[in-house]
């Protein structure tokens, strides 16, 4: 038996999330155009055979600006401190930068893996130059995905299952992840928030489950609250008549039931709380 765990990191939009789920076949890590739409680190749990492969879906990699940025960062950082296996994710047009060095630095007696994703956007010929300089410069296989047409995908597990250290299972087989289903059903509402709207409102904005109950009978209910910073932030969130939220929770729900497998009655609350991005106290309550 083999198990450990696979650190996943990349700069934002690069696609982590996207071959996260596509790793495990079920969606558990909100995926959406924008970057930085994963906050906290994910794990995803896959179990063929004989094999265990722990994922950590990490933040995009970036220069921090602000604390919840910096609380980012931290989580990258102690998810490639626990790396088994650890995957740099990059996409076609990669260039060397100091700021993914810092991170495999950590980890370099670690097996690696270089994945280069969006292959289905370039010729393959493209992709030469690219391996080839990487094959010069890294220690590590290299292997071509598609994570979003799924392409390479089984090529990629194979690899990953071979480098896991010997040991028995850290979780039970028909486990997917060990965070709890408010953590799920608060990045899926945000999700649907970066789906919505534009630059300013997703990234001052976080979700906060304050209420879940499940029935025997009926619908589980659902209580959350939308955070922005801004009283004009609140009044864009909301929008004309409430018509907005109640968009953003019509498309929420049907993620959430998805994933739930039954029914869900969804209330969604937005309040102002004044530069929470900022706020160590707040940010420590949200779980970083």
């Amino acid at each position: 038996m083999k198990a450990g765990y696979v650190t996943i990191i990349g700069k934002p939009n690069v696609g982590k999330s996207t071959l996260l789920n596509g790793l495990l076949g079920t969606k558990i890590s909100a995926v959406t155009s924008k970057p930085q739409t994963t906050r906290n680190r994910i794990l995803g749990i896959l179990t063929e055979g004989a094999c265990q492969a722990c994922f950590l879906d990490t933040p995009g990699i970036i220069h921090p600006e602000y604390e919840l940025q910096e609380q980012m960062v931290k989580q990258i950082r102690n998810a490639v401190a626990d790396a088994d296996v650890l995957i740099l994710m990059i996409d076609p047009w990669f260039k060397d930068d100091r700021v993914h060095q810092q991170f495999l630095e950590i980890a370099h007696n670690v097996p690696r893996i270089t994945v280069i994703n969006k292959i289905d956007l370039v010729a393959r010929n493209e992709l030469l130059p690219l391996i080839n300089r990487l094959s010069q410069t890294q220690a590590a296989e290299i292997i071509p995905v598609s994570a979003l047409k799924g392409a390479g995908i089984q090529e990629l597990k194979q690899a990953i299952f071979a480098r896991l250290p010997d040991g028995d299972f850290i979780y039970p087989e028909d486990e997917v992840s060990d965070a709890p289903e408010r953590f799920f059903v608060a990045d899926f509402i945000r999700e649907k928030i970066f789906e919505t709207f534009k630059e300013e409102i997703p990234y001052a904005s976080c979700v906060v489950i304050d209420e879940f109950k499940e029935r025997e009978k009926g619908k589980d209910y659902i209580r959350a609250v939308i955070y922005v910073e801004r009283a004009s932030q609140k009044a864009i969130l909301i929008g004309k008549g409430g018509a907005a939220l109640k968009t953003i929770g019509e498309r929420a729900r049907r993620e959430i039931e998805s994933f739930l497998g039954r029914k869900v009655y969804l209330e969604l609350w937005v309040k102002v709380k004044e530069k929470w991005r900022k706020d160590k106290k707040f940010l420590k309550e949200l779980g970083y």
